[in-house]
C-alpha cells in the first residue's frame, strides 16, 4: 500500500532547481554541430529559453526548400534532455541519410526540444514539468510552446513524426523516486527492458510500420524482450519490441499533430551491450526503417 506525501509547493520546486548542476556543454556538443549543417539544410532559430536566452537557443533544421505538393517527415530529439543518444541521432539522421530522402519528403528536425535538460541531464525542464506531458498549446512547458509555435509557422502538415528517446536506468534511480516526492504519490519503479523497443498511437498503431522501425533497428542492435507478463514498462506488447499509448490524450510530442504515422523510439544506453555510437547508430536505424517502409 502506497502513502501520499505532502507535494512540493513553490519552495521545493526552487530548492530542487538550485541543486542541478551543469554537467555538459549544449553549445559545444549539440548547437555546434547544427551549425556544420548550415550548408545542406535551412538551420532557424525560432526562440531561446528564457531562463538564459544566449545560453540556449533553441533551433529547426529543414530541406533547403518546403515543398507543399511532397509528404513532411518530423524528427524529434532531446523532448527529454537527459536522452543523448535522441539528440545526436536527430543530428546523425541529417549528417547521414537524410539529403537521400529529400526527393520524396520535406525534412524538418528539431534536435534537442529542452536544452536546459540536455546539460543538467534531466527528464524535466527547469520548472520540473515533464516536457513530453506537456505538448499542447499555452500549455505549461515554455519548451514545447515554442517548438508548436514553431512547426505552425512552418505551415506544413505532418505526414510521419519520429520522436526519439532513451529508457535510463536513471527512470527508476533518479525521475521516478523526484516524481513520487514532487507529486506526493509515490511511485513504483520499473522493470527496465535492455534493449529498443518503440511506442506507438494507440488510435493509429500502423502495425507494419512499426515492424519495419523494429527490424529496421534489428541489424544494429537487439530489440528489447517483454516481461514475463508479455509487457514493456508495464504496458502489453502489440508484437516483439512495439508498445502502444493514447499519445494525443497524454500530450506527448507525437500527438501534437494529426500525423498519419508515428513512433517514439527508446533506446536502453545502459545495456553493457551496447555502446554510445550504437545508440545513435539505432536511432538513424528507427528513422531510415520507417521512411523506407513509406516508400
Amino acid at each position: 500500500m502506497t502513502t501520499k506525501t505532502i507535494p512540493w509547493g513553490k519552495e521545493e520546486k526552487l530548492k530542487w532547481k538550485r541543486e542541478q548542476v551543469i554537467k555538459r556543454s549544449y553549445m559545444e556538443e549539440v548547437v555546434s554541430k547544427i551549425n556544420s549543417l548550415s550548408d545542406q539544410f535551412n538551420v532557424q532559430q525560432y526562440g531561446s529559453l528564457s531562463s538564459d536566452p544566449s545560453k540556449y537557443p533553441l533551433y529547426i533544421i529543414t530541406s533547403k526548400t518546403l515543398d507543399k505538393s511532397k509528404k513532411t517527415v518530423l524528427v524529434t530529439g532531446g523532448v527529454h534532455g537527459y536522452e543523448t543518444s535522441g539528440v545526436h541521432g536527430a543530428l546523425a539522421f541529417l549528417e547521414r541519410s537524410a539529403k537521400s530522402y529529400e526527393e520524396h519528403f520535406n525534412i524538418i528536425v528539431a534536435p534537442c526540444i529542452s536544452p536546459w535538460g540536455y546539460e543538467t541531464v534531466n527528464r524535466w525542464n527547469s520548472e520540473t514539468i515533464d516536457p513530453n506531458r506537456s505538448f499542447i498549446k499555452n500549455g505549461p512547458s515554455e519548451e514545447c510552446n515554442l517548438f508548436l509555435d514553431a512547426i505552425s509557422e512552418l505551415g506544413h502538415e505532418i505526414f510521419v513524426h519520429f520522436d526519439l528517446h532513451e529508457t535510463t536506468d536513471t527512470d527508476n534511480t533518479v525521475f521516478r523516486p523526484a516524481l513520487g516526492q514532487r507529486d506526493g504519490i509515490p511511485q513504483d519503479v520499473w522493470d527496465i527492458p535492455d534493449g529498443f523497443y518503440v511506442v506507438g498511437d494507440s488510435d493509429k498503431p500502423h502495425n507494419e510500420f512499426q515492424k519495419a522501425v523494429i527490424d529496421s533497428v534489428r541489424e544494429v542492435t537487439h530489440i528489447a524482450p517483454s516481461d514475463k507478463d508479455g509487457r514493456i514498462i508495464g504496458e502489453l506488447c502489440i508484437q516483439e519490441g512495439v508498445i502502444n499509448y493514447p499519445v494525443k490524450s497524454l500530450n506527448l510530442c507525437t500527438g501534437f499533430s494529426n500525423a498519419e504515422y508515428s513512433t517514439t523510439t527508446e533506446v536502453y544506453p545502459d545495456s553493457p551491450k551496447v555502446t554510445d555510437a550504437n545508440c545513435v547508430d539505432a536511432q538513424v536505424a528507427a528513422v531510415v526503417g520507417g521512411l523506407n517502409y513509406l516508400l
